[in-house]
């Protein structure tokens, strides 16, 4: 039942129209996605988190309806010459929206792979820092520009400010023995008959029945290393206005320079074969050129400054003083301050942005935000808490704190008890996931969550248990002298048969030691992380967990079609959309602009594989499926139901199969990653899995249900060890490995080994201080 507060409207007493009054952003009847014709009144500037079980419909609220409606209407409002030229966003799902203001959403998407992004560029100081050099450092490389590894006048002349160079093995990416017409190019991307093959071969310059073993030194030249040389008479199929370039020439330009943030495993697998990548000799990955490394402040380059991690820049910055730039020290100190705040400071400026985790990518986005002179903002947050230690949430809520404080509206997605307790009005949709979903089931004070009968807040008043019998170890493994990043050289023995959390503040080296070290020295354990399921919008779990082709023959008997008709990737797909389900246009600098299939209405198929049902439901109804309603239409099929089960214990029970893979959050994704594992898996008792932050996303109801997981894989015989900052898993761990006690150079040694119960008095550890806190409350 939605909750409506009525003294937060005006209504109209001749038409009943009910309009938000300046207090309130109002949403009417929204529908997106699983909601529930809900209304609701979030009152302005205040905090407010919206939470609920995961698939609840939180986020459909508060980013697919009111952020999305509020950036669409901003778009609207600029004139129509400028708004072609910017995001077009569908109307969200709802009947009436009022009291919106402008918008700024800073959500979980990583930054994207450009290799000239790094965390300074990212948090908009590196600026601040190439001024203070070219004002004050010794000798003076000449303007900021000559700072900066973006700009030709700065960056290193041999890696071109990448830091590293890409050699490419001509002897493997050239087959001599080959004419052009018979394709001499061993990368797919060059084969006869693609757009880069006829670039050299109507070009005009070579002969294509000849053999490349038999081009003189010339030909071979411009074959491989010709740039931009203007033709005199190129075969008429060649583009007209265009210039020639070299095999190789290309090849940097397109997959090296500025290689693209998404590629097939085919043509990743190529270019791994034909290159290799090493620190720039000439730079020793600094980036910048040799003037620039020179210049001096106190001792230290540009390059020193970028490679000290934040916490100990920003005490070097304490005794840094110059009149000439003490307007621009300052803010740096403000930019690293805040950095600091949100628990950055184990990281370092020319730390690129690609490698930063969602968590880490959306605290350097909130620190864009904080000197922002603009009120009346809404900010909304995708559960900012992600990734941090319970020890340094504070830090997180202070910020959202002085955002709201600076006369704006903030709202948060978001699990996390000590987010929720700051909140100044909360909001909980539930009462379960998916079609369960999608209601206001509370409205209040996070004291009156807590006292409520609402799944979330009978968990939040409820203690963290702990386990207070472990289980006995069948054996152990030692990882000996682990120095990965900032490990200490540490021995920590690991034990097997049991459930091991290992745990730590962010950035004091856990994941370097379980994901890194331990498998490097065991390879007989798997881990099972959060890296991008390759497939993207094209791929869907029931893809990923291998049992597509499965479904699509139960269609093909049932039709007397081949398989390939119920493919949206092959005969199958809409031949508007080509099997998307969604139009996309790419706007160069915007982000590109994606809005529903028009022909298919979304449903990516074409009419012929529509046609066909089985059990009353057409291929893109059992794509809309959830793992239950999958395991009923082919309860026949024990792989499909095997599969079904394993979504369902992993927590994805309700998620589409037929969602894209690439709008998975990176929880989702690794416990995806652990279903199609777990569903390959025969004997449980010989598995040794490392995870990654399993519970990244996941409300405490459902950490409960991925913890009964893990008990019942241990209890089978399988060892797990576990990365994590959650509490609740901690709880119920086997065994505790606590790295730390603090992050970067403050971290790598181990803290803790033990049960549970003993880490409450560890010292100097502060997973132990906050396990204790929620094991008393």
């Amino acid at each position: 039942m939605s909750v409506v507060n009525a003294n937060l409207w005006d209504v109209n007493s001749s038409t009943g129209v009910r309009t938000s009054s300046a207090g309130v952003i109002g949403v009417v009847g929204a529908s997106t996605n699983n909601l529930n014709d809900v209304s609701v009144d979030i009152p302005k500037h205040t905090l407010t988190v919206v939470t609920g079980v995961s698939g609840s419909g939180k986020s459909s609220l508060v980013l697919d309806t009111i952020a999305a409606e509020a950036q669409r209407l901003v778009n609207d409002s600029y004139p129509a010459f400028i708004r072609s030229r910017l995001p077009q966003h569908p109307a969200a799902e709802v009947q009436s929206m009022a009291g919106l203001t402008f918008t700024a959403l800073i959500d979980q998407r990583r930054f994207t792979g450009n290799a000239r992004s790094v965390v300074a560029t990212a948090s908009d100081v590196a600026p601040l820092i190439r001024l203070v050099f070219s004002r004050i450092g010794e000798p003076s490389a000449g303007y900021s520009p000559a700072y900066s590894f973006n700009d030709p006048t700065g960056m290193c002349p041999r890696c071109e400010g990448l830091g590293h160079v890409v050699d490419i093995d001509i002897d493997e990416l050239i087959d001599l023995d080959r004419t052009i017409d018979e394709g001499p190019v061993r990368f797919s991307q060059f084969r006869p008959g693609v757009y880069r093959w006829k670039r050299f071969a109507y070009c005009g310059l070579f002969d294509r029945s000849v053999p490349l073993r038999d081009y003189t030194d010339e030909q071979m030249r411009l074959f491989l290393y010709a740039d931009r040389v203007k033709l005199t008479d190129p075969d008429p199929r060649f583009p007209k206005t265009a210039r020639f370039d070299g095999v190789v020439t290309r090849l940097r330009d397109v997959y090296i320079k500025n290689r693209p943030a998404s590629l097939s495993a085919q043509v990743a697998g190529e270019l791994e074969r034909i290159t290799s990548d090493h620190v720039c000799p000439e730079c020793d990955g600094a980036r910048v050129n040799a003037a620039a490394r020179a210049s001096l402040i106190d001792g230290r380059s540009i390059v020193d400054w970028s490679s000290t991690p934040i916490a100990e820049l920003r005490s070097l910055l304490e005794h840094t003083h110059d009149p000439r730039v003490e307007p621009a020290l300052d803010g740096i100190r403000t930019v690293l301050d805040a950095l600091l705040s949100v628990g950055l400071g184990y990281l370092t400026l020319d730390r690129t942005s690609s490698t930063l985790s969602g968590g880490e990518a959306q605290r350097v986005k909130i620190v864009r935000h904080l000197g922002s002179a603009l009120t009346d903002v809404t900010y909304v947050f995708d559960e900012p808490s992600v990734g941090l230690h319970p020890r340094d949430v504070h830090r997180l809520t202070e910020l959202l704190l002085r955002l709201r404080d600076g006369g704006n509206t903030v709202l948060v997605v978001e699990h996390d008890q000590q987010v929720i307790a700051v909140a100044d009005h909360v909001i909980d949709i539930g009462p379960g996931a998916g079609s369960a979903g999608g209601t206001v089931c509370f409205e209040g004070t996070p004291g009156d969550l807590t006292r409520s009968g609402t799944v979330t807040g009978r968990l939040l008043r409820a203690p963290v248990a702990l386990r207070q019998a472990p289980r006995a170890a069948t054996g152990s493994v030692t990882v000996r002298n682990a120095t990965m990043h900032n490990l200490a050289g540490i021995d920590v023995e690991v034990p097997l048969g049991v459930l091991t959390v290992v745990t730590g503040v962010a950035g004091s080296g856990k994941s370097s030691f379980a994901t890194g070290e331990l498998p490097a020295q065991h390879p007989e354990f798997t881990v099972v992380g959060q890296e991008p399921l390759r497939g993207g919008v094209r791929s869907t779990p029931l893809s990923a967990l291998g049992i597509a082709e499965t479904v699509r023959r139960v269609f093909s008997a049932e039709s007397g079609l081949d398989p390939a008709w119920f493919s949206f990737n092959s005969k199958g797909a809409c031949p508007q959309c080509t099997g998307r389900g969604r139009i996309t246009t790419e706007l160069a600098f915007l982000d590109d602009v994606s809005v529903p299939c028009d022909a298919c209405h979304g449903l990516r198929f074409n009419e012929t594989a529509l046609a066909t049902t089985v059990g009353g439901s057409t291929i893109a109804e059992v794509l809309m499926m959830t793992a239950s309603g999958l395991a009923r239409a082919f309860a026949a099929d024990t792989r499909i139901t095997a599969a079904a089960e394993w979504l369902e214990r992993v927590g994805l029970g309700y998620m589409p199969v037929g969602r894209s893979l690439d709008t998975l959050s990176g929880g989702e994704k690794q416990r995806l990653l652990l279903a199609k594992h777990l569903l390959e898996t025969g004997d449980l008792s010989t598995e040794r899995i490392v995870l990654d932050e399993p519970t990244t996303g996941l409300h405490p109801s459902d950490v409960d249900r991925i913890t009964t997981l893990f008990d019942d894989l241990v209890d089978a015989g399988a060892t797990l060890v576990v990365v994590e900052h959650n509490l609740r898993v901690i709880g119920t761990a086997d065994r505790v490995i606590d790295i730390g006690p603090g992050a970067g150079r403050e971290g790598g040694s181990l803290v803790f080994s033990g049960p549970p119960s003993e880490l409450l008095t560890a010292p100097d550890s502060a997973t132990g201080v906050a396990l204790a806190a929620a094991a008393s409350r």
